[in-house]
């Protein structure tokens, strides 16, 4: 099946408005002329969510820019109330936000996220028409303990319990081992395909074989220009989440296009 591939950069906790208005500008710089049959999006801090909206807004009002779409890191699984700290759904629709990063392993390890928290959150972004882009992976001692399948297979299960066959087909998975982000350490073209291949058939099993072949399931760990090509060849993998190499406007850029088929428009 024909799945376009998208290509997701997560800031993390780096670049400011300024910042952020600096980096569309050469990247968008870069992107003229160019024609990729796929799908860009970025994730800044929410500080500069109104930033990115504006730039890009600015942007497509002057000249025929590619298409670039607002992602938030995260998001709360309540609506509004006593929770400092937190941002709502409805906050980042105000931004034009159409993505949303959920189940990120940092998110889980660093701050305690369940399968259940996240999973509420899955509900909660859906219920405004966000698209999460859901997260999964194993660690190093999962792997080598053999406990890869069961580790998936959970988060999968839990993490997308009540999620409806619609919702589904606005959700992005993407599977990143933890042993691999933000160690330079890359899983081999095979070691990312066969996991990729897995999670495809978790999604057969809970929605069908249709649904499996439309959901779009990015790689993410230590993508890199020099690696993007050879992991997007893969059959399963159909773009990436990118951190690190995401923080330069011609290192992303070089990971789209080396990783992208031209268009055929």
């Amino acid at each position: 099946m024909n799945r376009k591939p998208i290509f997701a950069a997560n800031w993390k906790m780096n670049k400011g408005a300024s910042e952020t208005e600096d980096f569309v500008k050469s990247f968008l710089s870069k992107l003229q002329g160019q024609n990729f049959a796929s799908e860009i999006v970025i994730a800044p801090p929410f500080v500069s969510l109104p930033k990115l909206a504006e730039v890009l807004h600015t942007a497509t009002a002057g000249q025929n820019a590619h298409a670039i779409q607002i992602a938030a890191q995260n998001c709360s699984q309540y609506d509004s109330g006593a929770y400092t700290g937190e941002i709502s759904v409805l906050m980042l629709r105000e931004f034009f936000v159409h993505y949303v990063i959920l189940g990120h392993s940092e998110r889980r390890s660093i701050y305690g996220e369940t399968d259940a928290m996240i999973n509420a959150k899955m509900k909660k972004a859906r219920e405004t028409n966000l698209k999460p882009i859901f997260c999964i992976g194993e660690t190093l001692a999962e792997r080598e303990g053999g406990m890869l399948e069961v580790v998936l297979r959970t988060q999968v299960t839990d993490g997308l319990q009540g999620i409806t066959e619609k919702d589904m087909n606005e959700t992005v998975i993407a599977y990143e081992p933890v042993w691999a982000i933000g160690t330079g350490v890359t899983a081999t073209s095979q070691q990312a395909q066969d996991a990729h291949a897995f999670v495809r058939s978790l999604v057969a099993d809970l929605y069908g074989a249709d649904t499996a072949g439309r959901i779009r399931i990015q790689y993410g760990g230590s993508v890199k220009p020099g690696n993007a090509a050879e992991l997007m060849a893969c059959p399963d993998i159909d773009g990436a989440l990118i951190g690190g190499a995401a923080l330069e406007p011609q290192s992303f850029f070089e990971i789209i296009r080396n990783g992208s088929c031209p268009s055929a428009e």
